[in-house]
């Protein structure tokens, strides 16, 4: 046989051409996401209510039942958010938060006072009296006491019950005449409109992102103004107040939903100007990023803040913004992974020729641009050492066996015969990981995010060194067949879970089918390997 028509000739061009297409998606990922993107401006960066919360720095979180925060700290927050913010909103009384009325008045600000309301009778029977004591001594400066946030929806009152806590409170700082109500998802002001009465007004929240059919960016105020109008329409008479809406600028994609710093900027301006146009009471989720809150939402839930954990503004209410003015690190984690993978190839003489070198500097630079990218979403995702840590070890390893494939590959493109079989150890491994992580997807995938840029790197390598091992000869193990089987059907469920529309959730499903694919072109080529066997065997 001719080399021109050798079983490996035939497969090299599909090779290079997986390589300069990983190669290039990694460069363009980076770039795209540098681009400056037009906005529609707001008349004004002043907003007219902002919720906060000061549990922003490590370690802190308000499910530590002994945490406070200083009135200092308070006064410095405050300070601050006053030359943006008419009013903010809180949600407890504990914490150190029953000083904020007093601090905000000193800037001239307003407040809705939050009482927090859970499971525990005795906790929320004392909440209910600092709550009171507050609003008695401060009544000036409270735009409204908001008894209770998202009850009904955690599921942690009746509607009863709840309406006895805030019958309570209401009774009790009467003669102050702040009004007083109860915030919830808008759906369960529908489904308990009961609630109504107990209430001198009506707080609903409105999170595009959150609905159970999420919004997409672009349908998004259209959406608010349709839930606004029919709350209203359902409460006839009554004022209605949007109490929480926002947008978050880190985490995973729900359907069309995508959470990015982009598309919080184009909400949150689009909304302000809107609620502008037509006079609508409403607060804004929220001041701070509050990492605190990664533990029960995922990424997303960490990142609905205007301002970083660092009391930066994320980002401009006038001009384009860019999602990740970095993006250069992207290239630069490529060049850097190029030039490693092509020095890991002198030490054999083999590697030494251009096609070699070549195939290594394309696997190098997606490499590379792979791992910055996983590593941008372990910067946003990692809420501790441990994490850190674990996620770590793992882009390791996933730089290891892409660097050691990289090298098997890159000998079969230069025509050198194989001196070993890619470790198919290593390879099972992968398949477990990649398999048990698409499980917790497939079943409890809410809040988790798809961890593309780690797994990219085993499951393309792998796949290339299945399209080149021509000569293979050895079935993948039952377990190995199993799992490349099982991966990309768990996989569509991802899909199917976001109806399609969810980009990432295609790439999670081409990331399976990559290496679900490598164990199964072996299975067809072993088993037809063994086929022909057979059938000399019996002639």
């Amino acid at each position: 046989m001719s080399p021109t028509s050798s079983p490996l000739s035939r497969v090299a061009p599909l090779a290079w051409f997986i390589l300069l297409v990983a190669a290039l998606s990694g460069a363009w990922w980076w770039w795209q996401i540098g681009r400056p993107v037009p906005l529609p401006d707001t008349p004004t960066a002043h907003i007219a209510c902002v919720s906060y919360a000061p549990f922003r720095k490590p370690g802190e979180t308000p499910l530590d039942p002994h945490a406070f925060v200083s009135p200092e700290r308070i006064d410095a927050d405050l300070r601050a958010l006053s030359e943006r913010f008419d009013c903010v909103r809180t949600y407890s009384q504990g914490f150190g938060l029953s000083a904020v009325p007093e601090i905000a008045q000193r800037y001239g600000m307003k407040v809705l006072m939050g009482v927090w309301i859970g499971r525990d009778p005795v906790a929320n029977e004392h909440e209910l009296q600092m709550g009171i004591a507050t609003a008695k001594a401060h009544p000036e400066v409270l735009r409204g006491v908001i008894v209770g946030n998202e009850v009904l929806l955690r599921g942690e009152q009746s509607p009863k019950a709840l309406a006895g806590y805030v019958t309570e409170l209401r009774d009790a700082i009467h003669d102050t005449h702040v009004p007083v109500t109860y915030a919830d998802v808008w759906e369960f002001w529908l489904r308990y409109p009961e609630m109504a009465k107990a209430v001198d007004y009506i707080t609903i929240h409105i999170l595009p992102y959150w609905e159970d059919e999420p919004v997409e960016p672009r349908d998004a105020l259209q959406h608010v103004a349709e839930v606004y109008a029919r709350v209203k329409a359902s409460f006839p008479g009554r004022a209605v107040m949007i109490g929480e809406t926002g947008w978050p600028s880190e985490g995973k994609q729900r359907r069309g939903a995508a959470a990015s710093l982009v598309n919080e900027a184009r909400y949150l301006r689009e909304f302000l100007r809107y609620a502008g146009s037509v006079d609508m009471p409403y607060n804004v989720i929220e001041a701070f990023d509050q990492p605190w809150k990664r533990e029960q939402e995922g990424t997303v839930g960490g990142y609905w803040g205007i301002f970083d954990v660092h009391a930066r503004p994320k980002f401009s209410m006038q001009g384009p913004v860019v999602e990740e003015p970095q993006w250069l690190w992207g290239w630069y984690a490529g060049g850097a992974g190029a030039v490693l993978f092509v020095l890991a190839g002198l030490w054999r003489r083999e590697w030494r020729g251009l096609r070699s070198r070549v195939a290594l500097l394309l696997a190098g630079f997606a490499s590379g641009t792979a791992l910055a990218w996983q590593f941008r979403q372990m910067w946003y995702a990692c809420r501790n050492l441990p994490e850190w840590l674990l996620s770590g070890l793992l882009c390791v390893i996933a730089l290891g066996t892409s660097l050691t494939l990289a090298r098997w590959v890159a000998g079969r493109l230069a025509g050198v015969p194989p001196r070993a079989e890619p470790n198919r150890v290593v390879r099972f491994v992968w398949l477990f990981g990649l398999a048990f992580y698409g499980l917790l997807l497939a079943f409890d995938g809410r809040y988790r995010d798809f961890p593309l840029g780690l797994f990219w790197l085993p499951a393309l390598g792998y796949l290339l060194a299945a399209v080149l091992d021509v000569g293979n000869s050895v079935m993948p193990s039952v377990e190995e067949r199993f799992l490349g089987c099982l991966m990309p059907l768990l996989a569509a469920i991802a899909v199917a879970q976001e109806i399609g529309l969810s980009p990432p959730a295609w790439m999670w499903l081409g990331v399976n089918l990559a290496l679900g694919g490598a164990v199964l072109i072996g299975w067809r080529r072993a088993a037809r390997l063994q086929s022909h066997q057979a059938q000399a065997a019996g002639q």
